[in-house]
C-alpha cells in the first residue's frame, strides 16, 4: 500500500462511520472550531490496529501520507496520522522528531493533537534519550503557539521522574511572557505537576513571575494548592 492509497482507505473508513452526533458532542471544548466526522473512539482505534496489522505498508509510508492528513481540518485525520506512527515506535530515530516538528506549519491547530502528540511521541522519546530539552529550544519561540505549547507539555512526564527542576525552569523562563492563552495552559499544567515533586523551587519561580506573567499560568498551576497558599501568588501580595 503506497501513501495515497493508505489516505484514501482512512477517508473512506472515516466517511462511512461518520456520526454527527459525536460531532455535536465535543464540539464545545474546541474554541478554535471542530470540525469532525465523529468517528467513535473504539472504531477509530480499531481501524488502526487493523492498518499496522495489515503490515502493508512501511513508517515511510506514514510519514509521507502524514503531510497530508495533517492538511484536513477533518479532526481525525491528524490523529491516524500520530497514531500510525506511533505503530512504528521501535523505529524512531531523531529524523522522526524533525517530521514531527514539521507537522505544526501543515496542521496542529488544536490542543487535542498537540497534546496528545507530546503524550505519545514527544515524551516517549525523551524518555528513550532519542531527543532531549534542548532539541526543543527553537520552538519556544515558534510562529506557532501549538508548538510552543507542545513545549512544557512535552516535558511534564520527564520532570516528574527528574532530581532536579531546575534546568527545566530555566529552559521555560523565556517563554512566561508569551501571549497566547494556550501557551499559559501548557506552563501552568507543567508547573502544577512539577510543584507536586518540587515545591520549593516551583513556588520560587513563580513567586519571580507572579507580577508580570499571564494569570491563567498561575491559575493552573496553583490549582492543587491549599486556598491560603495561593494567596501568596496573587499579584502585588507579600510572600
Amino acid at each position: 500500500m503506497n501513501a495515497q492509497e493508505l489516505i484514501k482507505d482512512i477517508r473512506s473508513f472515516c466517511e462511512s462511520h461518520a456520526d454527527p452526533e459525536i460531532v455535536q458532542k465535543y464540539a464545545r471544548y474546541f474554541k478554535e472550531g471542530y470540525d469532525a466526522y465523529g468517528l467513535p473512539s473504539g472504531e477509530f482505534m480499531a481501524k488502526v490496529k487493523d492498518l499496522l496489522a495489515s503490515n502493508t505498508f512501511t513508517v515511510e509510508t506514514v510519514v509521507e501520507s502524514s503531510y497530508e492528513l495533517m492538511k484536513s481540518e477533518k479532526y481525525e485525520l491528524p490523529s491516524f496520522a500520530m497514531q500510525l506512527l506511533k505503530g512504528f515506535s521501535n523505529q524512531f530515530t531523531k529524523d522522526t522528531f524533525t517530521v514531527i516538528e514539521h507537522w505544526f506549519p501543515v496542521g496542529i491547530r488544536n490542543w487535542a493533537h498537540t497534546d496528545g502528540l507530546c503524550s505519545e511521541l514527544l515524551s516517549p522519546m525523551i524518555q528513550k534519550k532519542i531527543i532531549t530539552m534542548k532539541d526543543f529550544a527553537p520552538w519556544r519561540k515558534s510562529n506557532y503557539r501549538f508548538q510552543r505549547r507542545a513545549v512544557p507539555v512535552a516535558l511534564i512526564k520527564s520532570v516528574k521522574k527528574s532530581p532536579d527542576v531546575m534546568p527545566y525552569l530555566d529552559f521555560l523562563d523565556p517563554m512566561m511572557m508569551d501571549t497566547e492563552r494556550v501557551v499559559h495552559q501548557g506552563l501552568g499544567w507543567f508547573l502544577r505537576e512539577a510543584w507536586k515533586v518540587h515545591p520549593i523551587q516551583v513556588e520560587t519561580f513563580l513567586m519571580k513571575w507572579k507580577n508580570d506573567a499571564a494569570r491563567l499560568i498561575f491559575q493552573y498551576a496553583t490549582e492543587k494548592m491549599a486556598k491560603e497558599e495561593r494567596l501568596r501568588f496573587r499579584r502585588n501580595q507579600n510572600p
